[in-house]
């Protein structure tokens, strides 16, 4: 049985920071993508950073590229993402998912960021930044 946990979410104060973990378990961790989901509400759910295990080629949308990093313990099966410079416009509720599709382009396989592509998901952790 596939189950990811996530943890680690919370208020913070603009400019401030956060990590998620992951915990994954019930699967090969290597074998499917990993990535990192938000919604905000009123909102769709939006790809935040992607990671091909094997590898470790990352993807990020624009908006936090040079905040946020997705990194993983493949000992421990787990998924971090390291959020810096917090904004108030980041403030969702963040899912953690696991995907058996993967691309090819850009030299290489990377992981996408389409909801549509990931298979399993965590309950979510809510982050909250005040302005």
């Amino acid at each position: 049985q596939v189950r990811l946990v996530e943890s680690g979410g919370g208020s913070v104060q603009a400019g401030g920071s956060l990590r998620l973990s992951c915990a994954a378990s019930g699967y090969t961790y290597s074998r499917y993508c990993m990535g990192w989901f938000r919604q905000a509400p009123g909102k769709g759910r939006e790809g935040v950073a992607t990671l091909l295990p094997t590898g470790g080629r990352t993807y990020y949308i624009d908006s936090v590229k040079g905040r946020f990093t997705i990194s993983q313990d493949n000992a421990k099966n787990t998924l971090y993402l390291e959020m810096n410079s917090l904004k108030a416009e980041d403030t969702a509720m963040y899912y953690c998912a696991a995907g058996r599709t993967s691309r090819s382009g850009g030299g290489g396989i990377y992981c996408d960021p389409w909801a549509n592509d990931y298979d399993y998901w965590g309950q979510g952790t809510q982050v909250t930044v005040a302005s």
